[in-house]
């Protein structure tokens, strides 16, 4: 199913809103790593948001998840404050990690590998 319009509109403001407010809560950068919100899902009766991080250079994702999480009810209700009069009602958080980005660099990676062993075989 296509997603509404109304959907990426609210999707949009809540990215933007939560970007800022991670930046504002020093989540932005956890155990020298950066976490940035790569997308927000909203669902069509608007009261779910899916935010996907991206977590780049972070040892342990599973601990930088469990910090997001913790901070979840100080995260919605600094949205809330934002997005109140846009919004009839705040909807439920869900963090996700979203792996593309280490998914990306694994077929890179195989793709050299790839490249490499067939300049061997050539020369």
């Amino acid at each position: 199913m296509e997603e509404g319009k109304r959907q990426r509109q609210v999707a949009g403001a809540l990215q933007e809103e939560l970007n800022d407010i991670f930046r504002r809560l020093g989540l932005g950068m956890i155990d020298g790593g950066m976490v940035s919100i790569s997308s927000v899902k909203v669902t069509p009766d608007l009261l779910e948001a899916r935010i996907y991080l991206s977590i780049f250079q972070v040892k342990d994702v599973q601990a930088v998840m469990k910090t997001i999480e913790s901070k979840a009810w100080e995260i919605k209700k600094e949205l809330a404050a934002r997005v109140k009069h846009q919004l009839r009602r705040i909807p439920v958080l869900h963090f996700y990690h979203d792996d593309t980005l280490d998914y990306v660099f694994k077929m890179e990676e195989v793709f050299k590998k790839l490249n490499d062993e067939k300049e061997k075989k050539g020369e």
